[in-house]
């Protein structure tokens, strides 16, 4: 008569559970918990059938094996972490008909499965039960965790059944063996079913015993841990465990072999690969040269990009993303047209050198856009480890290409436009000189074979385009300048960035800040204030941080409710940045005796600067203040050599040396000064305050001065006549060798001053003091 019976259910994970085994196992899920309590409360019974997959936190019952084991609980021992471990003992073997609920625990109603099969004293079962016992015996002798008590245990039992699941539940098996044999409900079956399962178990154990005596016989004791690592890849072997990474050789050859390398680089990667499949796959040399094949194999050797040679297009890219820069637009240009014509041109190598901000960067993003290749970007400043660009050799520890061979297996290009960014800040330490490293980089004739010290192979960069880019050329090494085109960025007029920041700046911080051309607009006379007076710089960097300084107030405002269109002008300036920060000198009160107007270049452009001579009376002493450097010192002491030496042409004392004190003076001393190009302000000054003749208040000079009273040349003509352009000045004065640089002048700048060429000190004097 078949018995149905309503109990709680317990699923089990990577565990079966037989009748007549008495186990303990630890429980934590909230619903399993549940079960164990409510079975303690009836009858302390509980139905047990294991997961299919061990993996699924909550079961539901098409996860769970219909067959399982009535099990009583017989002690319960709650653990830290509110884990519980049970101990149970099988009943009988039961068969799930319904699930009942699964919430919050899981009840069921199960039915009693039982055996079926021959007679337990026939001639069949007898010798089942012979063979079952005699490969458990071998079993137990061979396994390590088994005592020999387990076998008297087991062979007296009689059952034939039961000795079926007390060997099952000692066998090491997967949970679909084990589920295998609890569902087998004849006896002899059961039986043949579990001898298999020893037998398998028995050769496996066997297998297992030649691979440690195979391995034991090819070391001694003083390699106990190649020991280890030999038998692991003998396992392997044995399992066929070990053809992944034979599939990884496979793998390897086959890429080699559709890359059509060079026959040495070939040959490298092939020895090494040779190298790494005689190796065993734990080895600490493995990982090593698994990495360094996988680099060479990653490497774009064939992979280029495809020039867009459309010189109109890259034209448009470049106007679209700059304005002016015509210098740096013309050169990319006439290599696109050398490049249409000459397949073979080897890439530029640029510098692009100019004050911040003016777009040296960006303009080289730019670039890339406008021929069509990947961008990839290089900071160097700081940078003081040569390994930084030629990689660290493998012998070290953690060992891995430099940064240029880093950026080019990213890219996936093997001509990317490869930006060295502020190259003239690179450093040298113990550590070796960047620098130099350099130089094979950026060699058209070198770069074509570069070696890598990780790589140890050649790399053909001579299709990459380097552009680099610096502040200045002071401080980049000669050897590294002489094989670089020097493109030079000066900086901007107000024009230029009056139209940049309509152009450019005021969509993008507006569109940034989330608003919309209907809540902000920001006039010209807003724009000229923040150039003006807010900023001071040659580039446009500090005016954008202005302007988005704007929005983000405006931004404020619109949030906190002011839905009206807030337009920006000048006299809004204050109200939204602050009082000004800055003021350029203007022409102010009359000719003066002894005050001159001098033009400097400075990092953020160009500047007026007032000189002034006070003559005193003394005993011939040269005073100067003002933090000038050395240079300028000994311009200021030639100025006076000259004027001493012309004394009478210029109607002055030719005794002035022994009766007077001459101090000169450069206001705001707390900025340090220096250089040659003050010489011929200095002059002027000093022959002013001797003379008594005032000096024009509209005209600036710039110039160096020799003994012989001539002027010599100067540079960065441009940014010191947009500084005199600002303050007023109607005339400068300009070295005659400086004639080809009137070229770079802007046109709205010629427009309004007069540039006067002089060639010696007299010519200074007849334009300057009246």
């Amino acid at each position: 008569m078949i018995i149905e019976e309503t109990m709680p259910l317990i699923p089990l994970r990577g565990l079966t559970v037989f009748p007549g085994m008495v186990l303990h196992f630890d429980i934590g899920r909230e619903k399993s918990i549940l079960a164990l309590e409510r079975a303690m409360m009836l009858n302390q019974t509980v139905f047990l059938t294991s997961q299919k997959n061990a993996d699924t936190d909550l079961p539901t019952e098409g996860d769970l094996y219909r067959v399982g084991t009535v099990a009583r609980v017989k002690q319960m021992l709650k653990l830290p972490g509110d884990n519980i471990r049970v101990l149970v003992d099988g009943q009988y073997r039961a068969e799930l008909t319904t699930l009942i609920q699964e919430v919050p625990f899981f009840l069921c109603s199960v039915t009693e499965v039982e055996d079926s099969g021959s007679d337990p004293g026939s001639a069949d079962i007898i010798a089942l039960k012979r063979a079952a016992l005699g490969a458990f015996r071998e079993y137990t002798e061979k396994h390590p965790k088994l005592s020999a008590e387990i076998m008297n245990t087991v062979s007296s039992i009689d059952e034939p059944g039961r000795l079926a699941d007390i060997i099952a539940s000692n066998l090491d098996l997967k949970t679909e063996d084990s589920q295998a044999v609890l569902e087998e409900t004849d006896v002899a079956k059961r039986l043949d079913l579990v001898i298999e399962l020893l037998l398998r178990e028995n050769e496996i154990m066997q297998i297992e015993d030649k691979i440690s005596h195979k391995v034991r016989t090819q070391i001694d004791k003083s390699q106990r841990d190649f020991y280890l690592r030999e038998q692991m890849r003998a396992i392997q072997e044995e399992l066929g465990d070990g053809a992944s990474n034979e599939d990884d050789i496979m793998a390897w050859r086959e890429k080699l072999a559709s890359l059509q390398l060079e026959p040495a680089v070939q040959k490298k990667i092939e020895k090494e690969i040779d190298r790494i499949s005689h190796m065993p796959s734990n080895s600490p040399e493995s990982s090593v040269s698994r990495n360094y094949i996988e680099w060479l194999l990653d490497l774009p050797w064939n992979d280029a990009s495809e020039d867009d040679l459309d010189l109109k297009n890259a034209a448009r890219i470049l106007d679209e993303d700059h304005y002016g820069l015509e210098k740096v637009k013309d050169r990319i240009l006439e290599y696109l047209a050398v490049k249409a014509l000459a397949k073979d041109e080897k890439g530029p190598i640029l510098c692009l050198v100019g004050p911040p901000g003016v777009g040296k960067t960006s303009i080289a993003r730019s670039v890339a856009r406008a021929v069509g290749r990947e961008f990839v970007r290089m900071s160097l400043g700081g940078v003081r480890d040569e390994a930084e660009i030629r990689g660290h050799r493998r012998t070290y520890i953690g060992a891995i290409p430099g940064r240029i061979m880093t950026a080019i297996k990213e890219c996936g290009k093997k001509n990317p436009v490869f930006l060295f960014d502020e190259v003239d800040k690179i450093g040298a330490d113990f550590r070796g000189d960047p620098a130099s490293a350099l130089l094979e980089v950026l060699d058209p004739e070198q770069n074509k074979e570069f070696v890598d010290h990780y790589l140890e192979v050649p790399f053909d960069l001579s299709g990459v385009m380097f552009i680099t880019t610096a502040n200045t050329t002071d401080t980049i090494p000669g050897p590294l300048l002489d094989r670089m085109e020097v493109i030079r960025l000066s900086g901007y007029t107000e024009e230029e960035k009056l139209s940049i920041a309509k152009k450019y700046l005021v969509p993008k911080q507006i569109k940034a800040s989330g608003l919309t051309s209907s809540q902000i607009s920001i006039n010209e006379s807003a724009l000229r204030g923040l150039i003006n007076s807010y900023t001071r710089e040659s580039g446009v960097r500090s005016l954008e941080k202005e302007i988005a300084n704007i929005c983000r107030k405006v931004a404020r405002k619109v949030v906190e409710g002011e839905d009206c269109k807030h337009s920006v002008n000048a006299s809004a300036l204050e109200d939204l940045l602050g009082k000004k920060r800055f003021h350029y000198d203007k022409l102010l009160g009359k000719n003066e005796v002894g005050v001159t107007t001098g033009l400097a270049w400075t990092a953020v452009g160009g500047e007026t600067l007032f000189i002034e001579v006070a003559v005193l009376p003394g005993t011939g002493q040269i005073v100067l203040t003002g933090q000038l450097g050395d240079v300028m010192q000994e311009s200021a002491r030639t100025a006076i050599s000259v004027v001493r030496s012309r004394a009478k042409q210029f109607g002055i004392p030719e005794d002035f040396y022994k009766e007077k004190d001459i101090h000169i003076h450069i206001p705001e001393g707390a900025t340090p000064k220096d250089g040659p190009s003050a010489g011929v302000t200095m002059c002027i000054s000093v022959i002013s305050a001797l003379s008594g003749r005032p000096v024009r208040k509209d005209v600036a000079m710039t110039g160096e001065i020799t003994l012989r009273g001539k002027i010599l040349p100067i540079g960065g003509l441009k940014e010191k006549s947009l500084a005199a352009h600002r303050m007023g000045i109607v005339k400068v004065l300009v070295p005659e060798e400086n004639k080809k640089d009137l070229d770079d002048i802007p046109e709205t700048v010629k427009k309004d001053i007069e540039f006067v060429l002089i060639k010696k000190i007299e010519d200074a004097v007849r334009e300057a003091v009246i």
